[in-house]
């Protein structure tokens, strides 16, 4: 394949996905700035590696590039955050009457359910954005973060009871 023709593939195949990729680096390293830096280097990753790509999804490509580029970046520059404990009665399975899609439904307030998001470790905020914000299936976030789909299930299952404790336990605001 010539350098046009590389060029012509990567841009129909992979830079619609920008957004998406943009989306994920957001989420995973808490910053704008930061963020960009890693979507930037993405590209640049993908676009050299991908002659070697034979998939016709190029979303889970780029973004699985993205989750790999951003978890390196966490490692070497950002040591906390990344460790999550195990606590029973957060993660105590209970009814989803009240689930994070539900609160953000009915909550004016999308900066209270953002800072959620921002609580929640990396690895379950990880498959929230993938699965609830990018509409990613189990398998794909799966294959994107190299994890079992019984890991998704239950990352995405703790995540969001977590975000429900958050956006449950707030403080009512006066109208």
């Amino acid at each position: 394949m010539g350098e046009k023709d590389k060029l012509a593939r990567f841009e129909q195949t992979i830079l619609p996905h920008m957004d998406a990729a943009y989306n994920l680096a957001r989420w995973l390293t808490r910053n704008k700035q930061d963020a960009e830096d890693m979507v930037q280097e993405a590209y640049l990753r993908a676009f050299k590696f991908f002659n070697a790509f034979r998939g016709v999804d190029g979303r889970a490509w780029l973004l699985t590039i993205v989750r790999n580029t951003c978890y390196t970046w966490l490692q070497q520059n950002r040591t906390k955050g990344t460790i999550t404990s195990f606590d029973e009665q957060i993660h105590t399975v209970a009814s989803d009457l009240l689930n994070p899609a539900t609160l953000v439904l009915r909550s004016d307030d999308s900066q209270m359910v953002r800072q959620a998001l921002e609580e929640l470790p990396t690895e379950f905020r990880e498959v929230v954005v993938l699965r609830d914000l990018e509409g990613l299936s189990y398998k794909e976030i799966a294959d994107i973060a190299g994890i079992p789909l019984g890991t998704v299930m239950s990352r995405l299952a703790r995540a969001r009871e977590r975000l429900k404790q958050f956006l449950c336990n707030r403080p009512k605001r006066e109208a």
